[in-house]
């Protein structure tokens, strides 16, 4: 048994740890991890007997045009086969059709709207993307159907005054930085890759207006909100500057850091850190 065991993995062409490329997003994982759910479109590209057909990225990783963001919960359900997702989590519909193209059934039913009477939104809860296309009537329609929580997010909602809208704007942005043994060293700053920009359409349009990169997230209605769009520049004082000309005001700001690794020979250690700045506007 063991060597035809043996002889079996000597067929599969492909290595136990498996670099993906999705959407750019790049993903390590196992070979097992890929296979574990029958006839999905993973188990399908990795049970073949050659690797021939299959699309790769300039540095040989295995390419899957699809969004790399949500690939992440894909993977996770591969993993174990269950679903966990962060609380009011804003993208299940996008989800759902990812896992439609992976060829899922089990993980699209788990994701699928639930409707009841009592609940239009089902268990969605308080969402932070809502469909409404006139906010100020129809908030105040659903108040008595979607509870304390629903309230909650209906007092983030901007108002028309003076021929602008209230409401809050966040921009984030990825960071890496070296930092020697000696702590008198200078570090080595990289520069910032992307500003991402987190709110409501309209006002990020407004504010940002042909600095603002759309390609994430395309024709996306002015009422809805987003978290996918980021600046054309990469200067975080520029992006200050149109907040502080277009009425905003800072009011709350956070950052994470961590070691990501040291480098063999110089000791020097590569720091990551992610930083958020939350605005908003009377």
């Amino acid at each position: 048994l063991d060597s035809s065991r043996n002889n079996h993995l000597a067929e599969v062409p492909f290595p136990e740890i498996i670099e993906l490329n999705v959407g750019g997003q790049v993903y390590i994982t196992r070979y097992t991890t890929l296979t574990s759910v029958p006839d999905s479109l993973l188990w399908e590209m990795f049970s073949r007997k050659s690797t021939k057909g299959l699309a790769r990225d300039t540095k040989g990783r295995f390419f899957v045009d699809r969004d790399g963001f949500l690939f992440r919960y894909i993977l996770d359900y591969m993993r174990d086969q269950q679903l966990v997702l962060p609380d009011h989590f804003p993208e299940r519909g996008r989800l759902q059709r990812e896992a439609e193209f992976f060829n899922l059934p089990e993980l699209v039913k788990q994701l699928a709207p639930k409707i009841s009477k009592q609940n239009s939104l089902g268990d969605e809860g308080c969402q932070s993307d809502p469909e409404d296309s006139s906010p100020g009537i129809d908030t105040a329609r659903n108040l008595g159907s979607l509870g304390a929580a629903a309230a909650a997010c209906a007092s983030l909602v901007p108002s028309a005054m003076d021929g602008k809208r209230s409401g809050f704007i966040t921009i984030g942005y990825r960071g890496s930085y070296t930092l020697g043994r000696d702590s008198h060293t200078d570090s080595k700053f990289r520069r910032v890759a992307r500003i991402m920009v987190c709110g409501k359409t309209s006002l990020a349009k407004e504010v940002f207006g042909e600095t603002l990169n759309e390609s994430r997230d395309p024709d996306r209605p002015p009422e809805r909100y987003t978290s996918r769009y980021y600046l054309k520049f990469t200067f975080l004082e520029q992006a200050f500057d149109k907040l502080a000309d277009a009425g905003f005001h800072m009011v709350a700001c956070n950052s994470t850091g961590t070691c990501a690794f040291a480098h063999e020979q110089t000791d020097d250690k590569i720091w990551t850190s992610y930083t958020e700045y939350v605005f908003y506007r009377e």
